[in-house]
């Protein structure tokens, strides 16, 4: 059923009636583009070369973020930032080989069952432009998403070279516990059992005593996109995403910045801001809760991850919007 829903709706059914697309030129200062994201509240922006005219790569908020490690890490100068442009940063061997270089993550409860022999190698996305057209349909755009270890993809006009928006999973799984219509409860099973997610000693967790700089380390070799931040006793206190830029939006310059990768994540969450609400803030359910609550809650939250404890608040799992779609993608 779902697989016939995920056939029959296209990338256009997901795309907001009224939003807006940023495109950056390579030419531009890197530290332009971020502050570019930051303003229009975007994860990721397309990136277009003039020279060759089209589009070569995507550019996200933790690709800056990323940077500014390589230069806290190097001495480099960092002032050199607000000159660098994109197209000089993702040419510099130096930094495309070491923080820029992806890492896939493992998934699931079983690594040697979960993943394929691809998943132990190293994979690198800005220097190829992988999207889909408004007609694609969600079932194909999954599949992108997930087989080429995604986070967004970038939807075009059809037979144009004009980007529409970008997706993720958690657009589809949106989309999907919004409209999809199912008389029989098919999702009665819970999460745990269903093997949706990534349980026990694969888990990575961080704690608030950790720096920045030592969380996005952790983050970026595991190929995670966030981490459950535990305190002394082990107990679930927050999520730390990479995307997070409490950090950045305190400094006064790129120096600063730098200085605050120094904090400790206990400081930094005490800054985030209190009256929004945002789809990485900590959501938590137990082993006990069936794929079908899974769905009501995330219709409520649009979350895009979910934190399994048990009885004491401890860190069983881990399930992600990626998680659930990969789930229906495996049974098609």
């Amino acid at each position: 059923a779902i697989s016939n829903f995920l056939d029959s709706h296209t990338c256009y059914s997901v795309i907001r009636a009224s939003g807006k697309c940023v495109v950056f030129d390579t030419r531009i200062p890197i530290q332009l583009a971020f502050y570019a994201l930051v303003e229009h509240d975007m994860q990721a922006a397309p990136l277009w070369d003039p020279a060759a005219c089209q589009f070569v790569g995507l550019l996200t908020v933790t690709d800056f973020i990323d940077v500014l490690r390589w230069y806290r890490r190097t001495g480099a100068d960092v002032s050199t930032l607000a000159t660098r442009s994109i197209a000089d940063i993702l040419t510099d061997s130096q930094i495309l080989s070491t923080v820029l270089l992806r890492h896939i993550p493992r998934r699931g409860a079983d690594p040697q069952t979960s993943n394929s022999d691809a998943s132990a190698q190293n994979i690198n996305h800005h220097n190829v432009f992988l999207s889909a057209d408004a007609n694609t349909t969600l079932k194909h755009a999954c599949k992108l998403l997930h087989q080429h270890s995604l986070d967004f993809l970038p939807i075009m006009i059809p037979d144009d070279m004009r980007v529409l928006a970008t997706i993720t999973y958690t657009t589809i799984l949106e989309h999907l516990v919004t409209h999809f219509r199912e008389q029989r409860r098919l999702f009665d099973d819970t999460v745990y059992d269903l093997g949706i997610g990534t349980y026990h000693e694969n888990v990575i967790t961080c704690q608030q005593t950790q720096t920045l700089a030592e969380v996005l380390h952790t983050l970026h070799i595991h190929g995670l996109s966030a981490v459950p931040v535990i305190d002394e006793q082990s107990k679930v206190k927050a999520v730390y995403s990479r995307s997070d830029i409490t950090f950045l939006a305190t400094a006064t310059d790129a120096q600063d910045a730098l200085s605050n990768l120094d904090m400790t994540l206990e400081a930094l969450l005490s800054q985030q801001r209190k009256d929004v609400t945002t789809p990485d803030v900590l959501h938590t359910c137990t082993t006990r809760h069936t794929l079908q609550s899974i769905f009501e809650y995330f219709a409520q939250w649009k979350f895009n991850r979910l934190v399994v404890v048990d009885e004491e608040e401890k860190v069983i799992g881990i399930v992600s919007a990626r998680d659930l779609v990969a789930y229906f993608l495996d049974g098609m």
